[in-house]
C-alpha cells in the first residue's frame, strides 16, 4: 500500500481560505490559534500520522482483533500507538484548559482529525468516540461526573464510547429495552447492547459506556430513555480504576471492514446489575445523546474526508508508476496510465470531490466556533443555524461522497484495484459503514428535509443560496478567467431554491413525498455547496495570483473548482426534476407490490 502523507497545502488553503481560521483566530479566547501556530500543529500531526498510525493500517486489516476470555485483543502496534498518541496530548487539543486540553478551535481539531482517519480509520474511531463523549460531559455531566471522568477523557488515558442500540431496536430507539434501577444513590443496569465500536479493547486503561437505557418509571417510547455513565472499572476513592463493572463483551462482530476497530456485543448486568450514575435528568437521554451523537456525525464526516484524501493518493502515485499504453495522441511506446484522459477524468473526479467535502467540513467547524464564541448574538445564531443545516449533509454527502472515491481508487488501479494486496479495496471496504452508521445517510436525509428545512420553512438553507448567488456574481464579475463558473454555481443555486420551496410546501401536508426524495435533496445541496465553497476558494486564489503569488499550487484550486463546475454543478438541475416528480411514485407504492 502506497505511503500516505497529510495533505499540507490543502488543509492549509481549506482552513484559510475557505473555511475562515483568520475569523475564528479573533473570537475570544482564540487568539493563541494563529496561522503560525495552527501550520505547526499540523506538520507535527503529519508526521504523527504518517510515521506511527499509517503503517498499522493494512497490518490491523490483516490481522484485526480478538477475543480472549473476555478481552479484546486490538492488532500488533495498536496499543503503543495509542500510548504515544496519548502521550503527544493529540486526545484532548480542542479540550478546555481546565481539564487538561489544549483549547484550539473546533476547526483546527476537525482538520487534524482528517489526518487520523487518513492514516488509519480504524484507530481513529477510538479517540473519536472519547472525544464525542467529551462533548456530552462538557454540556451535561454533574460536577461530581465531571471531577472523575473528564480529565482522563481528555488525556486519553480513558476512553469512551457509546451504546445506543439493541438487537431489537436498529435505528428505532424507542424499542430500546436495557433497563435502569435505583439504589443506594446510583443505578443498576441490565441488558444488551450492539454495534458498540471500541465498546472492549486492550488501548486504554478504562473504558467509559455512555448507556441508553430505560428509566425505572419512565413513559414508553424515548421519551423513557435516560443516559448513564458506565464504566468498565469503578473508579476508587483515588480516582483511579477499582474493581471490574458488571458488564463484558460477550462477541465481536465480522465486518466487511474496520478490521482493527472491535464493534462488540456488550451485556450488562448478567450478574449484580451494572453500577451506572445518571447524566443530568431522568427521561432526557434522547436529548443528552444527541450531543454526543452530532459531534459524532461531523466526525464521520471527516471519515469521509479522511479516506477520499487516503484513496486519491494512492490512484494518483499508481497513475504516476503504472506504465502501460500509448498516448491516445500518439508516440513512441507505452506511457504511464495518467497520460491517459479516462485516467485524469477519474483522477480530477476524485480530487476535486474530495476538495469539495474537506470544505463543507471546515466550514461547519469554523461555524461551531463562531455559534459558541462570538460576541455578538446575531452572529452566533446564524453561525448555528448553518451548523444546524449542514452537519447531516456533512455527514451523508461526504461518506457517499468518499465511497463513490474509493470505488474510482480501484478502477484506477484496474485489475490490480481488485487484489488485496494494492491496498485500494480496503479503502473501499473501510468506509462503507459510515454511510450506515450514526444514522444511515437516508435517516440524516429525512432529518435535513423535515427538521432542519420544513421546520423553519426554508430560512437556513434561503440565507445558504443567497450566501452561492453572491459569489456566483463575484464571479461574473471578475476579470481573471472565472468568469464561466458564474452560470454553473447560479443554476445549481435555483435548483436548490426550487426544490426547498417544494418541500416547504409539501412537507407539512403530505411528508411522505418529500421523503421520498429527501436523498435526493441531500445530495443537491451537497453538490450545490461543495461548488460554491470551491468557486469561493477559486476566487482566493485568483486574488492571490493577482497580488503576485506565483505559487502553481494556486492554479490547481482553480483547475479542482472549474471541473466540479462542469462535471458535478450540472447534477443539481436532475437533482430537482427527481425531488419533484420522483418521490409521488414511491410514495404510492403499496408494500404489497414487492
Amino acid at each position: 500500500m502506497a505511503d500516505y502523507r497529510a495533505p499540507l497545502d490543502d488543509m492549509r488553503f481549506a482552513l484559510n481560505e475557505i473555511a475562515g481560521l483568520g475569523a475564528v483566530n479573533r473570537l475570544p479566547g482564540f487568539g493563541d490559534a494563529t496561522p503560525d501556530l495552527v501550520d505547526a500543529v499540523l506538520e507535527e500531526a503529519g508526521k504523527f500520522g504518517a510515521d506511527v498510525i499509517a503503517p498499522l493500517n493494512a497490518l490491523g486489516d490483516r490481522e484485526g482483533c480478538v477475543l480472549e476470555n473476555g478481552v479484546v485483543r486490538t492488532p500488533k502496534g495498536f496499543p503503543d500507538a495509542y500510548r504515544q498518541f496519548v502521550e503527544a496530548g493529540w486526545n484532548g487539543i480542542w479540550a478546555p484548559g481546565e481539564w487538561g486540553g489544549q483549547g484550539l478551535p473546533v476547526l483546527v481539531a476537525t482538520a487534524v482529525s482528517e489526518i487520523w482517519h487518513a492514516a488509519n480509520l480504524s484507530f481513529a474511531l477510538c479517540p473519536m468516540l472519547t472525544q464525542s463523549a467529551i462533548e456530552l460531559l462538557l454540556s451535561h455531566g454533574s460536577d461530581d461526573i465531571n471531577a472523575i471522568y473528564l480529565e482522563k477523557l481528555v488525556s486519553g488515558q480513558w476512553a469512551g464510547t457509546m451504546n445506543l442500540t439493541e438487537p431489537q431496536a436498529g435505528s428505532d430507539l424507542a424499542r430500546i429495552r436495557c433497563k435502569a434501577e435505583r439504589t443506594d444513590g446510583h443505578y443498576v443496569l441490565r441488558g444488551q447492547k450492539i454495534f458498540i465500536s471500541h465498546g472492549e479493547h486492550d488501548m486504554a486503561e478504562n473504558i467509559v459506556h455512555m448507556v441508553l437505557a430505560r428509566s425505572p418509571d419512565g413513559p414508553e417510547g424515548i421519551k423513557g430513555l435516560s443516559l448513564f455513565v458506565v464504566p468498565k472499572f469503578l473508579p476508587d476513592a483515588d480516582g483511579n480504576p477499582g474493581a471490574r463493572n458488571d458488564l463484558r463483551c460477550v462477541s465481536l462482530e465480522h465486518k466487511l471492514g474496520m478490521h482493527a476497530s472491535p464493534t462488540a456485543v456488550m451485556s450488562y448486568g448478567d450478574n449484580e446489575g451494572a453500577r451506572a450514575f445518571l447524566i443530568g435528568e431522568e427521561n432526557r437521554g434522547i436529548e443528552y445523546m444527541f450531543i454526543m451523537m452530532n459531534a459524532a456525525r461531523l466526525a464521520v464526516g471527516m471519515e469521509g474526508v479522511g479516506i477520499a484524501e487516503r484513496a486519491y493518493q494512492q490512484a494518483r502515485d499508481f497513475a504516476r508508476e503504472r506504465v502501460q499504453s500509448r498516448a491516445i495522441a500518439g508516440g513512441a511506446g507505452p506511457v504511464t496510465i495518467i497520460h491517459h484522459p479516462d485516467v485524469r477524468r477519474m483522477l480530477l473526479a476524485m480530487r476535486a470531490q474530495t476538495e469539495a467535502i474537506r470544505a463543507i467540513a471546515y466550514r461547519v467547524a469554523a461555524c461551531i466556533d463562531i455559534a459558541r464564541h462570538h460576541e455578538d448574538p446575531e452572529e452566533r445564531a446564524r453561525a448555528h443555524a448553518f451548523v444546524d443545516l449542514m452537519t447531516p449533509v456533512a455527514k451523508a454527502y461526504s461518506t457517499d461522497v468518499a465511497f463513490e472515491v474509493a470505488d474510482l481508487g480501484i478502477q484506477v488501479h484496474g485489475g490490480m484495484g481488485y487484489i488485496e494486496e494494492t491496498g485500494a479495496t480496503q479503502h473501499a471496504r473501510d468506509i462503507r459503514v459510515s454511510r450506515i452508521y450514526e444514522g444511515t445517510n437516508g435517516i440524516q436525509a429525512n432529518d435535513l428535509v423535515g427538521r432542519k428545512v420544513a421546520r423553519d420553512e426554508g430560512l437556513a438553507a434561503g440565507d445558504l443560496i443567497k450566501a452561492m448567488r453572491e459569489t456566483a456574481a463575484d464571479l461574473a464579475a471578475d476579470e481573471g478567467g472565472l468568469d464561466d463558473l458564474a452560470e454553473p454555481l447560479t443554476t445549481a443555486a435555483g435548483a436548490l431554491e426550487t426544490a426547498t420551496d417544494w418541500i416547504v410546501e409539501t412537507y407539512p401536508q403530505d411528508p411522505a413525498p418529500a421523503a421520498a426524495g429527501a436523498v435526493h435533496y441531500l445530495r443537491l445541496m451537497g453538490v450545490a455547496t461543495g461548488g460554491w465553497l470551491l468557486a469561493q476558494g477559486a476566487l482566493r486564489a485568483a486574488e492571490r495570483k493577482a497580488a503576485g503569488d506565483a505559487d502553481p499550487y494556486l492554479e490547481q484550486k482553480v483547475v479542482s473548482a472549474r471541473f466540479f463546475a462542469q462535471q458535478y454543478l450540472p447534477q443539481a438541475a436532475a437533482l430537482r426534476t427527481t425531488i419533484l416528480a420522483g418521490g409521488g411514485t414511491v410514495a404510492a407504492v403499496s408494500p404489497d407490490a414487492f
